[in-house]
């Protein structure tokens, strides 16, 4: 995937990226899935997991429209601490994966192909005017402009642009799951726990056997390794695993997961440079499975549903815009924080702006960059819909 930083978004053109961190993985921006399933029953051990009753589950909803928050909020102020209030990418992927599951009930062929088509659509569009902008400041592709149709590999670009296309590394990892679900599922299932808990090897190898190429090949490598718990995860909360499992078991094992990824945060700062999650994998991996743990376990034992929210008809109603424009919201949201320095430059000409308006907070531009999300939500959304084989509307 390359270097990929959390650039606090100021008066930065497109080309603002970081150099690569001098050991482990490259760092990791942060993103989405949209779509969140219906209160799972737990089903007999070794048993594949009963038809769920339809209806969305305002829970999972909620925790996907808080991680794409976090993650708006992560690009514009580029909060070190952010990752350990809330792991997004870890419960996005937890997510992806309970839904994955569900959806594997079908046949795989069908359900990847689905997936596929839900994906690329809006990746497609996004990257026609990324791609477009990038020749007109002399980019050059090769060969690897393949991956600008499908990303199996992180998509080429150049400096100007990189600050745009750098947050591609999940949707190339979330179509590497999608592809291995099918396999990963079969697996899971001939022995949950220890398949759970043999998932955290990956990156321990990656970190501290043998670190992998320095490619494409590589980033994708640390990548699955460092979320491959959180989406075997969402398996087991599929089948119901973690509602079987002891409660002081789960307690235990997720605090001392959240327990080793903030002590080897924090003991490799001098080697890292921070002890941002984005930039240490083994520390991202164990923080984000022992938290996602506990959201999917309390989910499970204690169904939660956040039913009531629907009583609440503003702030659902802005839980359902987030969930059915998730992919654009990731996409898009890096090119609103960009387009707004610029806006806000326009702003100063302005002499009651500049006077009454705080136009030098981080807040403003964030507000800002909101209200350029909301636009692009109203421009581009409907390619979500005509994905999903719906009729498209300007707002779902």
């Amino acid at each position: 995937m390359g270097a990929h930083s959390k650039n606090t978004v100021r008066a930065v053109p497109l080309a603002d990226t970081a150099p690569l961190p001098q050991a482990g993985a490259p760092p990791r921006p942060e993103a989405p899935q949209a779509g969140a399933p219906p209160r799972p029953e737990a089903p007999q051990a070794g048993a594949p997991p009963r038809p769920e009753a339809a209806g969305r589950d305002r829970y999972f909803d909620t925790l996907r429209a808080l991680a794409l928050t976090r993650v708006v909020a992560y690009h514009a102020f580029g909060w070190a601490w952010a990752g350990m209030v809330f792991p997004s990418m870890g419960i996005m992927f937890g997510l992806a994966g309970t839904l994955m599951a569900k959806s594997l009930e079908r046949p795989a062929l069908q359900v990847v192909r689905s997936r596929l088509r839900r994906l690329l659509p809006p990746f497609w569009f996004w990257g026609l005017f990324v791609v477009t902008a990038m020749l007109v400041h002399g980019w050059m592709p090769g060969w690897q402009i393949v991956y600008w149709i499908v990303p199996l590999g992180d998509p080429p670009g150049n400096q100007w642009g990189a600050q745009a296309w750098e947050i591609l590394w999940y949707l190339r990892t979330y179509l590497w799951f999608v592809l291995l679900s099918p396999l990963l599922l079969k697996v899971f299932r001939l022995a949950p726990l220890p398949v759970l808990l043999l998932s955290l090897s990956p990156i321990l190898v990656l970190t501290f056997v043998r670190s992998g190429p320095d490619n494409r090949l590589g980033s994708a490598l640390w990548d699955l390794s460092t979320y491959l718990f959180c989406w075997i995860l969402g398996f087991a909360h599929r089948d119901g695993v973690l509602q079987r499992m002891r409660p002081a078991a789960v307690v235990v094992l997720s605090l001392a997961a959240i327990g080793y990824g903030g002590w080897y945060a924090f003991s490799h700062q001098a080697e890292f440079g921070t002890y941002d999650l984005d930039e240490i994998p083994l520390a991202q991996a164990f923080w984000s499975a022992g938290f996602v743990m506990l959201l999917m376990w309390a989910k499970a034992r204690f169904r939660i549903d956040f039913a009531g929210l629907t009583t609440f008809r503003r702030l659902d109603r802005t839980v359902t815009v987030f969930n059915a424009r998730a992919v654009t919201i990731y996409l898009w949201h890096e090119i609103a924080l960009i387009l707004a320095v610029p806006l806000i430059d326009q702003f100063w000409k302005v002499s009651a702006f500049e006077r009454y308006l705080p136009l030098e907070s981080q807040w403003f531009l964030f507000g800002i960059g909101w209200v350029l999300i909301a636009v692009f939500v109203l421009l581009c959304g409907w390619v979500e819909d005509v994905a999903g084989k719906k009729e498209p509307r300007l707002v779902p």
